[in-house]
Formats: C-alpha cells, structure tokens, sequence
C-alpha cells in the first residue's frame, strides 16, 4: 500500500471512491433515494476543485495495482475560528479495504502536514451512527459538540470531535 500526495490526476479515483465509500458507509443511515444519486462526474467536479485548492492537503491510499482505495484530506473550514487549528474533511476507504491500518496511515500523513504548518489541533465532524467515529476516539479525538444536520430529508447528528494536541495524536499514530 503507498500513500502519497494527490495530484490532479487522481480526481477520478478520488471521486470514485467517494461515491463508492459512501454507499457503503452510510447505507441504512442515509436515505437511498440521495445515495443512488451520487454521481462520480459531480465529485470529479468537486474533488478537482479540491485538488486545485492551495489550503487543502489530500493523501491517497493506493494499492500494488495503482488503484485509488482510499484518501483523506484537511484544510480550515471557514466556520472555524479557533488560531492554530484545522479540520479532518474526509477519510474514505473502500469497504474491502477499511480494517486493515490504511486508515491510520492516511491519517498520520494529515498530522503530519498538520505538525509542519504549525497547527496545535484539529476536528473531525463524523455522523453520530457511522462507527468512524470509534475510531477517531481510539486515536484520542474527544467530543466536542452535537449538532443536528439535514442530509437526504434526514435530520442526522453530526458530532464534533477534537484533538487538542497535534504531537499527542502523532506519537499515538507513529506506534
């Protein structure tokens, strides 16, 4: 498995497992009906935007093949107002893939970027019924807010974690 810095090439793959990953991940929690609309040619769109973004780190995860099957990506969200801090946009992994430590290494490749601008800590907003969320705890995010959302005519919550100490979080990961 190689992880690496995305580059405008991989949009494709990008997309593809976004679409691929949700379907996945959030069946029986998202409505079908918005699910089934997921198109690659529109997350194409958005992750070339993405790509294209000076502020936005993206690491992809690919097999021995080459293959896109995974990626997770950080930036500030304008919504933060916190100095010295930025947020976990997305971790994605193709359902055969997730289990197998692809995840933790995606997301040490985010703390790292995250340690060489300086940043002191960071969030991560995940669904409260997606199990990821398990995860962001083992590597010691803690709660830091609930908020209701609207996705697919569903009121979801979202819930806001934090991890209030960069080199913490990477002496958890480097392990």
């Amino acid at each position: 498995m190689r992880i690496r810095k995305a580059v405008l090439s991989d949009v494709k793959g990008i997309a593809k497992v976004h679409v691929d990953s949700w379907k996945t991940t959030y069946k029986d929690i998202i409505p079908n009906d918005f699910l089934n609309n997921l198109s690659y040619e529109q997350r194409t769109k958005l992750w070339t935007q993405n790509v294209l973004r000076k502020d936005n780190y993206i690491a992809i995860a690919e097999n021995a093949d080459g293959k896109i099957v995974g990626f997770a990506d950080c930036w500030k969200r304008e919504t933060n107002p916190v100095p010295f801090s930025s947020d976990i946009t997305s971790i994605y992994l193709l359902d055969q893939y997730q289990g197998k430590g692809i995840g933790k290494r995606l997301l040490l490749q985010l703390f790292i970027h995250l340690k060489q601008l300086g940043i002191k800590n960071a969030y991560v907003d995940v669904l409260e019924e997606n199990n990821t969320r398990y995860f962001y705890e083992h590597y010691g995010a803690k709660l830091h807010r609930t908020k209701p959302i609207k996705i697919g005519g569903v009121v979801l919550n979202e819930l806001t974690y934090e991890w209030r100490d960069v080199d913490c979080v990477l002496s958890m990961l480097e392990k």
